[in-house]
């Protein structure tokens, strides 16, 4: 321990007992990585632990109360967007939008959170909340729930609410995985409901003792007949309804597997009068974007870690082999004086005190990276046996968390593949660079640091493998599952259904809701269709493309290449465009679902398009240029 900032791994959530079997598994993994070298990790502890001292600063630890009964579900409901259902006034018609889209394990997860709320409720003799029966129609309290099980038993429903007895006995045996084995990763179907269907069976586990990434298992995702949805695919405005349906299916998730999802409140730091350093990510994004709009990630990051990929990438232990500290912090200082001006010099500056500067500023964060409300959630990850199901959660709790700190994550774990893939030069394998991140992004000052005895151990390995995941299966982890979309399509359809009813001219708009009905379901039973896709930004003519079964969104581009090139089209603007061979590329081109029941879908280039017609068939289709920018978000 230190005497100005007693810097330990950030407390975890204490497993709930009705994951008493999971943690035989945890712990047979944890052997399996006995054979691999935590010494990176504590070696970068020491190394954060003497920098605080070398400051003499008070780290000002907040005070997290413990919370009242009812308060964590309370705050729940609030984040899975059902206020209302606390008894704050306004109208349903948002809770009957949301939970009409809503799978029947997520469903049961709403109704858990809102049963020990309204029982904690009548406790204080306070006013009582809307029953869960009068506003969603699905099972109420626990007699209702009785009742139904007498009536009507159902097996989901028997296996949810039993699982308090159904947990201790159950069977978690793990088979392990072939390294190196490609298995499917459906996100088609929920996860919970997923989860549902092996409540009973055996999960695989990977061997955790490999330090090769390439021997760990290979998922893939299977491309439906609509393609694979990648993190900024969405508008904006659709994206903002993910993490709610994220949370509320992270949660469904978490109570089939027996764990207890807990989320630590914000804690109130003081504020700094830096302008680079120890500055919230919002404010720091506010900032850049007055100097470069469209910024998602600060400058000041992008700025080392492109230093370090120019100069840093092949030094031996890069990340590993501390800086000084004194030249690091003086660094700091000059950052914060020079950087906006232009003037700071990083041909100067050694390798070794980037990466230094580069965790010292994901530390410094006036919040962790992962939220202060969620790392305690990454953190457990770890107890979930299943390898695929611990991906599952992490996607989960990715898509959860805000849009800067996602956007964040993404620049740095790029750039620690970046590290991994000159394994052979920099001696930093992706175990080195686990556990040399881990700290930095699992410890905290500003959040409580208690540790059970005994397992400083096991919550390392832990903290540095789920840091290993995240680098190795970023491309998966920034997916956002088909049914999250397909939930985000039915939550736009039942707002513009509602908006219509509101319109005075009711009676016309009943009726053209009918045809338009009978209109769809006319064209879905239709092999083929004619339909329109526009290029305004490119071209003032439209494409006419004829549909069949077999029509992909590369196609389109394909042929739309063909007639720009070919017939001399009028062409509003060359900019920019990419040449080869005089003809454009249409890797160059994207093409977008826009309105109807979606804002804006940059749609995959093996997307079927007569299935995505009859899926939404009032979206107009518009081929727009590949926007450039130095990362992929």
């Amino acid at each position: 321990s230190t005497r100005h900032c007693p810097w330990k791994m950030n407390q975890l959530p204490v497993k709930s007992p009705l994951a008493s079997p999971v943690s035989e598994s945890t712990n047979s993994r944890g052997e399996a990585l006995d054979n691999l070298s935590m010494d990176s990790f504590w070696l970068e502890v020491e190394n954060i632990k003497q920098s605080a001292e070398a400051e003499q600063e008070e780290c000002g630890l907040a005070d997290v109360k413990t919370q009242e009964e009812g308060e964590a579900e309370a705050e729940w409901l609030q984040d899975a967007g059902l206020s209302e259902l606390l008894g704050d006034p306004g109208s349903d018609s948002d809770n009957l939008v949301l939970l009409s889209t809503l799978t029947r394990t997520q469903a049961a997860a709403v109704q858990r959170r809102l049963d020990t709320y309204s029982r904690s409720r009548r406790r204080k003799n306070k006013h009582p909340v809307r029953h869960v029966r009068d506003i969603f129609g699905v099972v109420g309290s626990e007699e209702t729930a009785t009742e139904k099980e007498e009536s009507s038993p159902d097996p989901l429903w028997h296996n949810l609410r039993t699982s308090n007895t159904q947990r201790k006995t159950q069977d978690y045996s793990c088979t392990v995985r072939n390294p190196g084995k490609e298995e499917v990763f459906n996100m088609d179907v929920a996860y919970s409901e997923q989860a549902a269907v092996l409540l009973k069976g055996s999960f695989l586990s990977e061997s955790r003792k490999s330090k090769d990434g390439n021997a760990l298992t290979r998922f893939k995702i299977p491309k439906g007949r609509l393609g694979v949805t990648r993190i900024g695919d969405l508008s904006a405005q659709d994206m903002k309804k993910i993490p709610t349906l994220a949370l509320i299916e992270l949660t469904a998730l978490c109570d089939i597997l027996g764990f207890e999802l807990k989320r630590n409140k914000a804690a109130k730091l003081k504020t700094t009068e830096k302008r680079l350093f120890g500055v919230p990510l919002n404010t720091l994004l506010e900032n850049d974007q007055k100097l470069l709009p469209n910024t998602k990630v600060p400058l000041l990051l992008q700025a080392l870690l492109s230093c370090l990929e120019k100069r840093g990438l092949e030094t031996e232990g890069i990340l590993r082999v501390s800086g000084s500290q004194t030249r690091i912090k003086s660094l700091e200082q000059k950052l914060e004086r020079d950087f906006y001006t232009g003037l700071f010099r990083w041909d100067e500056v050694h390798q070794n005190d980037v990466s230094g500067l580069l965790k010292r500023f994901i530390r410094e964060l006036p919040a962790p990276l992962l939220t202060a409300e969620y790392l305690p959630a990454f953190a457990a990850v770890q107890n979930i046996p299943d390898l695929k199901q611990r991906l599952q959660a992490l996607n989960l709790l990715i898509l959860i968390l805000p849009e800067p700190n996602r956007n964040t994550l993404k620049a740095l774990l790029e750039f620690l593949s970046k590290v991994v893939a000159r394994e052979n030069n920099n001696k930093m394998n992706l175990w080195n660079v686990s556990t040399v991140m881990a700290p930095n992004l699992f410890m905290h000052k500003g959040l409580p640091n208690k540790i059970p005895e005994g397992k400083e151990k096991q919550l390392a390995e832990g903290a540095a493998d789920v840091v290993r995941m995240m680098i190795h299966y970023q491309d998966l982890l920034w997916t956002v599952s088909s049914f999250l979309v397909a939930q985000v399509r039915k939550l736009n359809e039942s707002n513009s259904k509602r908006y219509q009813f509101c319109d005075k001219r009711i009676k016309n708009l009943l009726r053209k809701i009918h045809a338009d009905k009978d209109k769809v379901e006319k064209n879905q039973g239709e092999p083929s269709k004619i339909v329109k896709v526009h290029a305004s930004l490119l071209l003032k003519d439209s494409l006419e493309v004829h549909l069949n079964n077999a029509t992909r969104v590369a196609d389109v581009l394909r042929q739309f290449q063909k007639n720009l090139c070919q017939n001399g089209w009028n062409i509003v603007n060359t900019v920019n465009l990419l040449k080869c061979n005089n003809s454009m590329e249409c890797t160059n081109l994207l093409l977008y679902e826009v309105g109807g029941n979606i804002g804006e879908h940059c749609l995959d280039p093996d997307t079927y398009l007569l299935d995505l017609y009859h899926i939404n068939p009032h979206a107009e289709w518009i081929i727009k240029q590949n926007p450039s920018y130095p990362r992929t978000f």
